[in-house]
């Protein structure tokens, strides 16, 4: 099933009211209208996402909690969006680069990186560009034919790397780096097709994950 206005007018309402009793009261609407639909998107784009990694792991029972986080967020209870991450689980947390699906009261995103790169893998990332690794150059080229996705990351306000031309700062000077896709388009958002394109937009920048995971072996 897919996603509908009322999924988000329910994430837009839940998070306005902030309320405990609320959600409660209205437990089996955020079911029917939010974690189905999700649960229905995920189960459809898996295929798409196993054929790239068959070590990625699919759980829809992993879709992020609507509760925040009362210790980084004491002023608030629920947030206003939920994910899910399709990555490889590890036993000890480590920010490993993934495809991931959003929707919230703000629209959708989706798109592969990292949330939060760590130092040693941008270090490896850098390593296999400056080296013309074989693996940078696929990432390189199917990044820049497709027209979906925008590069994100924060950039170093004075680039590491001058010497190079920039169209590889703009990877090499990047704290954390990946990919993404937004929309508030209703014709997108609660399309019959969604997932169907989430998967076709996925196969797009495999070479993207590919790229990253080669990065993450050598960091280890």
């Amino acid at each position: 099933m897919p996603f509908s206005q009322k999924s988000v007018d329910f994430l837009f309402e839940n998070r306005l009211h902030d309320s405990r009793e609320w959600f409660r009261e209205r437990k089996q609407d955020y079911q029917s209208l939010v974690v189905e639909p999700m649960k229905s998107l995920i189960e459809e784009v898996a295929p798409t996402i196993i054929k790239i990694d068959p070590l990625i792991e699919i759980n829809p029972n992993r879709i992020s909690r609507i509760y925040r986080d009362m210790r980084l967020s004491p002023d608030s209870i629920f947030r206003d969006h939920i994910w899910y991450t399709f990555s490889r689980v590890r036993e000890q947390y480590q920010a490993l680069p993934g495809f991931y699906f959003s929707i919230g009261a703000a629209g959708i995103s989706y798109g592969c990186g990292y949330y939060c790169a760590s130092a040693r893998s941008m270090q490896a990332l850098r390593a296999l560009i400056l080296s013309g690794d074989e693996s940078f150059g696929a990432a390189f080229k199917a990044v820049e034919k497709q027209k979906t996705f925008d590069m994100y990351g924060d950039m170093y306000k004075r680039s590491k790397f001058p010497d190079q031309p920039p169209e590889l700062r703009n990877w090499l000077d990047r704290k954390s780096i990946g990919l993404s896709f937004d929309s508030s388009d209703p014709e997108i958002m609660f399309s019959e097709g969604l997932a169907q394109r989430v998967a076709k937009d996925f196969r797009k920048i495999a070479p993207f994950y590919d790229f990253c995971m080669k990065a993450e072996s050598r960091a280890e």
